[in-house]
């Protein structure tokens, strides 16, 4: 899988959208069609690097048709320059052992990578550090303040499918459809709601935006308009991030990592538990306007 969230149904739609092929696209990341045709199918998925030019050859933001989940380590900042490991490692006149050990935690950069490859990534070098830290399993000091809060309809429904559901298995497109279609009263599609996510339509009816309150268990409120949310929005979008990361193990970077540093078996069970009581706290979601 590459470093960013792909869905292959989003970049179909992203593409159809703007009436390319798939023969079109794919030249322009320096592929074959069929290789797109295998992407769009979730057969096989790109390398993480063919991602940025993915994005750009369909007219999308990368953050919008390829979510990131957290803070970026470091073979997010390679990909996001379009680079791959071997590339890297012309930047820095070594092989690929220095860049691949530190994308996997093994063994730090020497410091005289750090400013060729920050400068490659284009990033500064305190940037490439932090991410350095995040690979080795270290959440940085500002990954408190979570992600962006989302504004359209198609932003809020891929933040609540990262961030709402704790141990538990979100809904795909189709079922987020049916969900809407049964609450709603609409014929919203399978594509209408992948058209959403991957930014390829902003427009829902008053319906339709009360089926994926309900279908996503929010309050309606979340879903009323496109503006910048409130305060009391903010607050229940903050809480289901941070409920999703104490059911993660990510709070406070305590996740278990099997080196004996980890939570205890019965540690992250009272967790499991202030979880359980913290979710009833939230706002119901049915009819919550």
């Amino acid at each position: 899988m590459p470093p960013r969230q792909f869905d292959g149904r989003r970049l179909r739609a992203a593409r159809r959208a703007k009436e390319l092929s798939q023969k079109d696209v794919g030249a322009a990341v320096g592929v074959k069609g069929p290789a797109v045709s295998r992407w769009e199918d979730n057969q096989e998925f790109p390398k993480g690097e063919k991602l940025p030019a993915l994005a750009k050859a369909v007219g999308e933001q990368l953050d919008d048709l390829f979510p990131n989940d957290g803070p970026a380590d470091l073979q997010l900042l390679r990909c996001d320059a379009g680079l791959s490991i071997a590339q890297a490692a012309e930047v820095i006149s070594a092989s690929r052992v220095p860049v691949s050990n530190a994308e996997s935690g093994r063994r730090r950069l020497n410091d005289a990578y750090v400013q060729p490859l920050a400068q490659a990534y284009g990033v500064t070098e305190e940037e490439l550090l932090a991410a350095q830290e995040v690979s080795f399993g270290l959440r940085p000091e500002s990954s408190h303040n979570g992600p962006a809060a989302p504004r359209t309809v198609g932003e809020k429904i891929n933040y609540l499918v990262r961030h709402g559901y704790f141990g538990q298995e979100a809904p795909s497109d189709e079922e987020i459809a049916r969900r809407v279609n049964e609450y709603a009263g609409t014929a919203v599609t399978t594509d209408g709601i992948v058209g959403l996510r991957a930014g390829a339509t902003t427009e829902a009816s008053d319906a339709v935006r009360a089926g994926l309150a309900h279908a996503l268990q929010v309050p309606l409120r979340l879903f009323q308009d496109d503006a910048e949310l409130g305060r009391d929005e903010r607050q229940i979008l903050e809480s289901l991030v941070f409920l999703g990361s104490i059911s993660r193990g990510q709070i406070l970077g305590l996740a278990a990592r099997g080196n004996g540093e980890g939570l205890s078996v019965e540690m992250m069970a009272k967790i499991n538990e202030v979880v359980g009581e913290l979710r009833h706290k939230l706002p119901e979601a049915p009819n919550g306007a």
